[in-house]
């Protein structure tokens, strides 16, 4: 009777090891399994992540970005699936898990990275400011009581309001949910400035618009990923360093006219 309990203790025992090694099993178990990766991007970011309306396919530098560092950490045969996100979803995306990364001009801050895990910086760009050539706005100091159009939840307001209490001016800001939407403002006069990236800002240029030449705040783009993720983050880490050392990223940013 006693050996029937001594079996019976060693088998439960067996199976609670067994169950606890399934539920604490390592990221890169997940990782060298995984068939699909979600991707979050932009789709309204010319040369960075746009929707081509034509083929309804992503296109841009972070598309191609993503696609080769999910290559090199999951291997030739994964399949990429990406989802369009904008400042405001990008996070909490990837933090529920709905997201595996963001590829999505995420701005590398030490506050964002108390919540995300951020691969070292793949682009590095500046705030920049956008008008219309027929404001007479030539500078930053220009705009002292102007309305400047934002995006949610970006760091460009932040970025804005430190340099304007630096040099004494005031600004008002409105905040929208797409560049699209900023850029209709800038458009029909509800927005004297559009500001954001200068990459980004760029793409939306025409004829009857101009860049000031002020810039502000160092913007460094890293992929994030949830903090619970820690070995994808190394792994992703370390293609994006292998891109970097081999040419292949730079290739990329001369591509979509980056430089």
């Amino acid at each position: 009777m006693k050996l029937k309990k001594i079996i019976s203790c060693f088998a439960i025992s067996i199976m609670l090891v067994t169950v606890l090694n399934g539920c604490g099993r390592s990221e890169g178990d997940s990782i060298s399994g995984k068939s699909v990766v979600k991707v979050g991007c932009k789709n309204d970011v010319p040369n960075f992540g746009l929707m081509n309306i034509d083929t309804r396919e992503f296109e841009g530098f972070e598309i191609d970005v993503a696609k080769a560092i999910c290559k090199e950490v999951y291997g030739e045969n994964v399949e990429v699936k990406f989802e369009a996100v904008t400042a405001k979803t990008r996070g909490p995306l990837v933090e529920t898990g709905e997201l595996d990364m963001v590829a999505a001009t995420f701005t590398i801050t030490e506050d964002r990275k108390e919540t995300y895990n951020f691969t070292q910086p793949y682009y590095t760009d500046h705030v920049k400011l956008m008008v219309q050539k027929t404001s007479g706005i030539k500078d930053f100091a220009d705009l002292d009581g102007k309305i400047i159009g934002v995006s949610q939840s970006a760091t460009t307001k932040q970025s804005l309001q430190k340099a304007a209490d630096e040099i004494g001016i005031s600004l008002e800001f409105s905040e929208f949910a797409s560049y699209p939407e900023i850029k209709a403002a800038l458009d029909s006069g509800r927005v004297d400035c559009f500001s954001v990236d200068g990459s980004i800002l760029s793409g939306y240029l025409n004829d009857s618009l101009m860049l000031l030449p002020d810039e502000f705040s160092p913007q460094e783009y890293g992929i994030a990923i949830a903090k619970r993720n820690t070995d994808l983050a190394k792994r992703v880490d370390e293609a994006i360093g292998k891109m970097k050392g081999n040419g292949e990223l730079d290739k990329l940013i001369e591509k979509w006219g980056l430089n």
